[in-house]
């Protein structure tokens, strides 16, 4: 009973000490969304540069994506225009860290590490992207020339045949009015407690859950038989984190435990920067989608750059120091706490509660459309998060024919309503996403 007792206190107190701030990362997660979106995003990715290079990687290291959901989104600018290198400087930069992480990561491990993430991850961007660009040359792609009398149209070269809905008629024969949006603020919301939090979720929990399992069973100074072996300890935590699969975020509760237990700070950094960056079904969709010269370099560069900041961050930084910063010990060594002991407690009950009712929310609106009689159905897998839906949604509404699609990850269904649907170009464009087509439902 010690043991179980043991785990829920540990669990509890990691669980408020890091709520406060996961709460304020998922708002401001949210505002981004709202007020930057992709589609605004895109034109900055497109010349084989360095410019498109650090502006991807710029872009990528705010952005709440895990190394699952980065990748559709990744491909997504890839087939609408980005650069292979800035595609591989996204790809590197972004699911090692996030708005969210961030503030997530300064909760737990102080301000160093809250730092130190997000330019290890610009650093590591920039380079994977330079090296794609010398080793994979690219001609720019050409900007068509738009004639001046149209300069105010839209032109969207993949789809332009797609008639606007807001262009409609009525029944009196006026144009129908177009379909209000919601308020900013509500689909900020929206993205941040229902999407995102429904995406990291399932990982958080288990990050949680494998830290306080951690915290009870290692004993205090469990890694310190690997001090003076600070190469050999780095690839070890390496080797263990590249085929793993967790989020930024997840990954914070369990480098803080295997911090205390006496692992290095470069050793806590390395499994932070690929432990989210990499997993095998990452591995596997990109050396399909963009090639193995690309994977490679992909690899190589957040390997490189893991045993390169975790060798320097050990040279650099004394571990007491990193220690003192996670206690935020002010000197007279006593440990003392950032926030009140209310604030994580009603932190955590609105963190569980979005959790809960986000899962409810979405399922029911999901049903409520994927019920209509007039969709035709097919099975995909491979999808695991909300960007994934997103990702399947945006490029085959792209197809000609196809008025509305619906992606449900929970079920691997897709369901499309057109009037000319050509399910061999769904197909097509469903396996250079990544993702697998697996036949229609009848």
């Amino acid at each position: 009973m010690d043991f179980v007792s043991d785990y829920i206190s540990e669990l509890v107190t990691l669980f408020n000490e890091m709520a406060p701030w996961l709460l304020f990362g998922l708002v401001f997660a949210g505002l981004l969304k709202v007020y930057f979106p992709q589609k605004n995003i895109e034109k900055y990715l497109g010349k084989p540069n360095l410019r498109s290079t650090v502006n991807a990687s710029v872009l990528g290291v705010p952005l709440p994506l895990c190394s699952c959901g980065v990748i559709p989104t990744a491909i997504s600018f890839y087939k609408n225009g980005a650069s292979k290198g800035a595609t591989n400087s996204f790809l590197i930069s972004t699911p090692q860290t996030g708005i969210d992480s961030i503030f997530a990561t300064y909760s737990m491990l102080g301000w160093p590490f809250a730092i130190l993430r997000p330019l290890v991850a610009f650093s590591t961007g920039i380079f994977g992207g330079v090296m794609t660009n010398w080793l994979m040359k690219e001609k720019a792609k050409p900007i068509p020339e738009v004639n001046p009398m149209f300069a105010g149209l839209r032109l969207d070269t993949q789809k332009a045949s797609k008639p606007v809905a807001a262009c409609d008629d009525d029944d009196s024969g006026h144009p129908a009015p177009p379909k209000k949006e919601a308020h900013a603020l509500i689909r900020a919301a929206n993205y941040a407690f229902i999407e995102l939090l429904q995406d990291i979720a399932k990982w958080l929990i288990i990050g949680f859950m494998a830290a306080a399992l951690l915290s009870v069973l290692l004993p205090d100074g469990f890694f310190s038989m690997f001090k003076g072996y600070g190469f050999f300890e780095i690839l070890i935590v390496l080797a263990a984190s590249v085929p793993l699969y967790i989020c930024a975020t997840g990954s914070i509760p369990i480098a803080a435990v295997l911090l205390m237990k006496g692992v290095s700070p470069g050793a806590a950094l390395v499994f932070m920067m690929a432990g989210p960056a990499t997993n095998v079904a990452t591995i596997t969709v990109l050396a399909k989608t963009m090639g193995k010269k690309s994977l490679f370099i992909y690899l190589g560069s957040i390997i490189g750059g893991a045993i390169f900041f975790g060798m320097l961050t050990n040279w650099l930084i004394p571990a007491d120091f990193i220690l003192s910063k996670m206690n935020h010990d002010h000197g007279d060594g006593m440990a003392h706490e950032m926030l009140p002991k209310w604030v994580g407690i009603t932190s955590s009950l609105v963190l569980v509660v979005s959790i809960i009712a986000g899962y409810f929310i979405e399922r029911i609106k999901k049903q409520k459309k994927m019920t209509n009689e007039t969709f035709q159905a097919f099975r995909v897998e491979g999808m695991t998060c909300s960007h994934c839906e997103a990702s399947i949604n945006r490029n085959l509404s792209k197809l000609d024919g196809i008025d509305e699609v619906i992606a449900d990850r929970n079920t691997a269904q897709v369901k499309v309503r057109g009037s000319e649907i050509n399910f061999s170009e769904i197909e097509r464009m469903v396996t250079d996403l990544g993702y697998q087509y697996k036949g229609n439902i009848k």
